[in-house]
């Protein structure tokens, strides 16, 4: 790029020849660590420099388009006849060992397809996801939660992301899709590698031999979980679409909502709206999920498309079958569409839209605000343990998430879940 960058947060730029947009325009890196650090100020350069559509490197010499444009994601997002899913073509052109192919190649799921294929795989994902009991989740959140509290609450110090809102959301997934713990642990350890594009082919191996073993199990044993409700579905998937459904659950439970939980307590315990007798401000704990999902969502760059033809798409030609991911953070804050108090405005593109919408916004939505919650009701004086500006943000390409939130607390006793007649209630 031409024009001077802070040395802190701007995008660095890639040796790479070849950009979507222009030949001789450098690609965008998102996967430094000083990108992480402060990615807003990234994207207003970005945004001053290439408009709504910016030439981007996903790893070493695989090119793609970021889309920054609020309206233009909008574009793209709704018309899967011109910008469809299916990354086929594109990933005949990328060597195995890419790091960044684990996470985008072709699987027989949803996110994956286009047309009749997509419209059988949502339905059976939907079907299973629907099938979860909202009413009875609540208290699954609520006795994972207690127990991850009690191990730190006598502590006086946390941290929030290894000790509580990793364990309490993957443990909260295997119970949805009846895993045991062992089975989950494999999980957790094969996705991480996959967000984070190391060592992702060890991780796809990882997170699909443990799946594997629960399909069976299913098959032979069902229950009122979603892989029994995959596995005996109608559509009757095989193995291995019953493997990537599973995939595709993990992948959109586990790394979103453990970012969305720890950002979402980050800015409750460093904005003065929600401070008072933690958390007696004005604004809600829905308030601060809905300003997260704006203004820092736990995937800030995916939904990625591939055009069949090359396309002229706000004065630029995308060329066919390379990848075009929506910035979901960039076009939430894209300066058309921002402006004014939006408490309360889901207008945000943190879950998608069209017709990869994310169809388990209600489940996600249940599970974080209730484990933020039982948190802060559980320990009202919880603080930063340091100054914001202190903590570390995790580099890669498509997710915004924090290595540690630690905080500190008085010293508190644990808690105690008393069952009677009148519901449940904690006490210390």
């Amino acid at each position: 790029m031409t024009t001077a960058q802070s040395p802190s947060s701007a995008p660095q730029t890639c040796p790479v020849q070849g950009s979507p947009i222009s030949t001789d325009t450098p690609q965008v890196c998102l996967r430094s660590r000083k990108f992480a650090a402060d990615p807003h100020s990234g994207y207003r350069q970005m945004r001053q420099q290439h408009g709504s559509l910016v030439p981007m490197e996903l790893a070493p010499n695989v090119p793609a388009t970021l889309v920054i444009g609020y309206r233009t994601a909008l574009r793209i997002l709704n018309d899967p006849d011109h910008f469809p899913a299916d990354p086929r073509t594109w990933q005949k052109s990328i060597p195995d060992d890419s790091p960044i192919k684990p996470m985008l190649e072709w699987h027989p799921n949803a996110l994956r397809n286009t047309g009749d294929a997509h419209a059988r795989y949502r339905e059976t994902y939907t079907a299973a996801i629907d099938g979860i009991d909202l009413h009875a989740l609540h208290s699954t959140v609520e006795k994972i939660a207690i127990p991850l509290i009690n191990s730190f609450c006598q502590d006086g110090s946390a941290d929030l992301v290894s000790q509580y809102a990793f364990p309490l959301v993957f443990e909260a997934l295997n119970q949805m899709v009846g895993c045991s713990a062992e089975l989950g642990r494999r999980v957790a350890t094969g996705m991480a590698a996959l967000f984070d594009t190391v060592e992702a082919a060890r991780g796809m191996q990882m997170l699909s031999e443990a799946l594997m073993e629960l399909i069976q199990l299913r098959r032979a044993e069902p229950a009122d979980d979603v892989t029994s409700r995959l596995a005996h579905h109608p559509a009757n998937l095989d193995d291995t679409e019953m493997l990537s459904q599973l995939i595709s659950f993990y992948g959109a439970g586990i790394e979103p909502q453990q970012n969305l939980i720890t950002n979402t307590l980050l800015l409750m315990l460093t904005d003065h709206r929600f401070g008072g007798d933690v958390l007696g401000g004005s604004l809600s704990t829905r308030d601060a999920l809905d300003e997260v999902l704006f203004n820092d969502p736990p995937l800030a760059n995916f939904c990625a498309t591939y055009p069949r033809q090359p396309i002229l798409i706000d004065n630029t030609w995308l060329p066919a079958h390379q990848p075009v991911l929506i910035s979901l953070a960039g076009c939430n804050n894209d300066p058309e569409i921002r402006g004014g108090d939006r408490t309360g405005n889901r207008s945000h593109l943190a879950w998608s839209t069209g017709p990869h919408a994310c169809p388990a916004k209600s489940v996600a939505y249940l599970i974080v605000q209730e484990a933020i919650d039982q948190l802060l009701d559980a320990l009202p004086e919880l603080r930063l343990a340091v100054p914001p500006d202190q903590l570390v943000w995790r580099p890669g390409p498509f997710h915004r998430a924090m290595t540690e939130l630690p905080v500190v607390f008085p010293e508190s006793p644990p808690l105690h879940i008393i069952e009677g007649a009148a519901g449940r209630s904690t006490h210390r």
